[in-house]
């Protein structure tokens, strides 16, 4: 019998009869790898003909009830955060981040916090048994609700599984599980697809909560189709540095919560810990005399976080000047130091500027572009700011500091650990209410905000 082959895209999931060296769908290049397409029986894959929603009949929208989803707390509060409260009972959780960062490890610990509070059955596909219970031993993990299962064939796993009935179920990791009715090799789209497709059923079905770990590629996108974060409820990135100790859980998609909100914590040798207070660790060690550095306050999601900025800024030895951006966005650093040289008349043309965002921290929000500015104009002059101060705000290309969003959150985050002043937009002065303790600066432009620092 002849076998029909198909092209898909690895990046979108798009399909074509051929090889194409552009994905028209998402513009990839080089991103499509032939398969084996599924005929007959072979077709109806355990994702489609099992746990099906085939006996649903169409219902009035005003007919439906709607209850408040019921939660499960972790245990772990910076978990609960970002997923917006607790656990999701038949929500499907997608966990990506680069290896060794600690996907495992957090999931492992989500165990020992529920303390016995509800039954999780933990499935890996790269690890045995014996590998879990040593990881297991070294976090300090006596959980009798713990069932382990090193196995990479789904249909037995939704056997185990509807035997167990857990209340929740880790898959480690969804590109080493493979449905045998299909005949691609594990990790390929087709089966990443079917894959997720039977566990979205499954926790539809069973309300039961489902966690997927998924590998990431070397530009630090999740591997596979694009549609394997189209299906899940939340998808979430563990993000850190190697060197450094601090771990961040962003949610780039939740249904049951806010998006970009952030988990802090501290990678140890007994696993990972809670940061309450994340602003505290960004700023330890911070200098108090030196000039180039500067306090800013981001919003994380709902979290607002101080950060600093440290520039240097010194003469070059070549004829163009070297630009240098670690943790913030290149061209938007060269931006802000095209408008210092335009709108304030700094000399920067042969002036070599390094920026950097201290603790590995990457900061993309615009309220940030004040302490920027200011980072580079201390470096410049060489003259420190006060280790008591604070900056916030936008700067637009003529100078001018556009307002910000929650500013009475970020003033009170920044009185709170201690600082006596700070600079705002104008703009946002007119509903500004004042916080004894902290005096409040406003500034129309870059010009004048550098003429309350120098």
């Amino acid at each position: 019998m002849k076998t029909k082959t198909i092209f898909y895209c690895r990046e979108c999931g798009y399909e074509s009869a051929k090889w194409l060296g552009k994905c028209p769908a998402c513009n990839g290049w080089n991103t499509f790898v032939e398969e084996i397409a599924p005929t007959g029986n072979a077709a109806k894959t355990a994702a489609g003909a099992k746990n099906g929603f085939s006996k649903n009949i169409p219902t009035r929208l005003t007919d439906v009830s709607v209850t408040r989803e019921e939660r499960i707390l972790s245990g772990i509060h910076e978990l609960d955060r970002v997923l917006g409260g607790g656990i999701v009972k038949g929500s499907l959780i997608l966990v990506g981040g680069d290896p060794g960062i600690g996907k495992s490890t957090l999931l492992l610990q989500l165990v020992k916090s529920l303390h016995d509070a509800a039954k999780v059955f933990y499935v890996s596909g790269e690890e045995s048994e014996k590998q879990l219970k040593m990881r297991a031993e070294r976090l300090e993990i006596q959980s009798q609700e713990l069932m382990v299962l090193s196995e990479t064939d789904m249909s037995s796993i939704l056997h185990f599984t509807d035997e167990i009935k857990p209340d929740i179920l880790i898959i480690d990791s969804v590109q080493t599980m493979y449905n045998p009715e299909i005949s691609s090799a594990p990790g390929s789209v087709s089966q990443v697809r079917d894959v997720t497709l039977s566990l979205m059923k499954l926790a539809k079905s069973t309300a039961t909560a489902v966690f997927i770990v998924g590998h990431v590629t070397k530009d630090g996108a999740l591997a596979g189709p694009k549609v394997l974060e189209h299906m899940v409820d939340c998808v979430l990135y563990f993000e850190g540095e190697r060197h450094q100790s601090f771990r961040l859980l962003r949610a780039v998609k939740n249904r049951f919560g806010s998006t970009n909100e952030i988990g802090v914590f501290d990678m140890a040798n007994d696993g990972l810990r809670e940061v309450k207070n994340p602003s505290l660790m960004f700023l330890e060690g911070r200098p108090s005399d030196a000039s180039g550095s500067c306090v800013v306050c981001t919003l994380e999601g709902t979290r607002p976080v101080l950060a600093e900025i440290q520039a240097l800024v010194s003469p070059t030895g070549f004829g163009m000047p070297r630009r240098m951006a670690t943790g913030m966005d290149y061209n938007r650093v060269n931006l802000l130091i095209a408008v210092l040289e335009k709108r304030v008349g700094f000399n920067l043309q042969n002036q070599d500027s390094y920026v950097n965002i201290v603790g590995g921290l990457r900061l993309d929000e615009p309220a940030v572009d004040l302490g920027v500015v200011v980072a580079i104009a201390s470096s410049f002059k060489n003259i420190s700011v006060d280790k008591g101060l604070a900056v916030i705000g936008e700067v637009g290309l003529t100078g001018e500091l556009r307002s910000v969003n929650q500013l009475e959150k970020r003033l009170l985050e920044i009185h709170k650990l201690g600082f006596t002043s700070c600079i705002v937009p104008y703009a946002n002065s007119r509903n500004l209410k004042p916080i004894n303790g902290l005096t409040v600066y406003t500034a129309k432009n870059v010009a004048e905000a550098l003429g309350f620092i120098f």
